[in-house]
């Protein structure tokens, strides 16, 4: 009951300061993540949770199931065959070099051996598009730029998953099922294609009649009988989330269309709600355990290796050096990254616990930086919009 309090509270400022935050550098993001950390335990002790809790899990596995499965209904099979080129270069190039970077980072500052810095590495390699979608929704950025950044969050974490898996097993001494995990992500795109084609099929008997009321609702049915299914079945939950939207999109842009606003409502509240309980994890003494070098291992994978990654992978991609320099920075690690480590934290990974600190301190440095540089980039990207259209008029005359 305390959490709930306290997120209706928090929501309601946030509310309020809403207009402000859209305009400027003040980020709701930061309001729910700072109000997190001071009702958490080692400050007012108001909300009480731990890494270890269920219902944590459970707000993160929603959190993130929710986001994918309204960000996959942003593009259909032709969109997303048409804008694959790019989200390509940087799942396919750009996301191992990222990890490559960050590991090397992590023996060199940290100390870890090579199966812990892989394994801290795969946890931050994806960025999270609960956090992307700050940017993802900004109009003033170029759609291709959006488009790239939303592709490259939706399929980043689940790709990111099997290697989190092998890293973890090899670090912790044991044996990687890699077959298991390739039928899991396979699995899971399979069910995420599967369910919503199934139910179109269904509605096309001639018995099946739905009001506009209820037809609105049909991606709810399909996106909650995915996530059963998915869970049931121990496939993939988020490459099925993403794979569902995809699906539904594409057999069924109307129904995609008369969900949109309802569905970007919820995801709003869910992730809002999955960062304040983020925040609630961090104490100061976990802040105190990463250590200065802890620290500056954080700020590098932000400024040097997603960055220094992405532009290898986007040269002479067609991106101009603007829009190249804000896809490399926007890639911002979220609640994908903590879950990761909290399978991390409960492995027999030696080192754990110091390990997850890492991935929480990373994770928050980035949503400070991400989340209060998303609208001055959007600005910026207005400006330069104004003045080419302003130099197409005069040219004109």
């Amino acid at each position: 009951m305390g959490l709930l309090v306290a997120f209706a509270v928090v929501l309601v400022i946030a509310v309020g300061i809403s207009s402000i935050a859209k305009r400027t550098i003040v980020s709701t993001t930061v309001l729910f993540l700072v109000a997190g950390f001071v009702l958490g335990d080692g400050m007012t002790d108001i909300v009480h949770l731990t890494p270890d809790d269920a219902l944590v899990n459970t707000i993160s596995e929603v959190a993130l199931f929710t986001v994918l499965f309204t960000d996959g209904q942003q593009i259909g099979v032709r969109q997303l065959r048409h804008a694959w080129r790019l989200p390509g270069r940087a799942l396919l190039l750009g996301l191992p070099l990222t990890l490559g970077i960050t590991a090397v980072l992590g023996i060199w500052l940290l100390g870890l051996d090579w199966a812990s810095a892989l394994l801290v590495a795969a946890v931050l390699a994806p960025t999270d598009p609960v956090f992307a979608s700050a940017i993802v929704g900004r109009e003033e950025i170029p759609q291709r730029t959006r488009s790239l950044l939303n592709v490259e969050s939706g399929l980043n974490d689940g790709l990111a998953l099997p290697l989190v898996l092998v890293f973890l097993a090899v670090a912790a001494g044991e044996h990687a099922e890699v077959g298991v995990l390739a039928v899991e992500l396979l699995l899971g795109v399979v069910l995420g294609v599967a369910v919503p084609v199934a139910v179109r099929l269904l509605f096309a008997l001639p018995f099946f009649r739905a009001t506009p009321l209820y037809a609105t609702l049909t991606p709810v049915a399909v996106g909650l009988l995915t996530f059963g299914l998915a869970q049931v079945l121990d496939a993939n939950l988020y490459l099925a989330a993403f794979a569902c939207g995809i699906t539904i999109a594409s057999i069924a842009p109307q129904t995609r269309d008369a969900f949109r606003e309802f569905g970007e409502l919820v995801s709003e509240v869910v992730k809002l709600l999955a960062i304040l309980v983020f925040g609630t994890l961090i104490s100061p003494s976990l802040l105190a355990d990463v250590g200065v070098l802890g620290y500056v291992f954080a700020v590098l994978l932000l400024v040097l290796a997603r960055p220094l990654a992405v532009e290898i992978a986007l040269a002479r991609s067609g991106l101009d050096r603007w829009e190249r320099l804000t896809a490399a920075w926007f890639g911002p690690k979220g609640f994908a990254s903590v879950l990761y480590g909290l399978l991390v934290l409960g492995s027999g990974v030696p080192d754990a616990e110091r390990l997850f600190h890492v991935i929480v301190v990373a994770v928050v440095l980035s949503i400070i930086a991400h989340s209060s540089t998303d609208v001055p980039i959007a600005d910026a990207f207005a400006r330069r919009a104004a003045r080419d259209s302003e130099r197409a008029r005069a040219s004109g005359r």
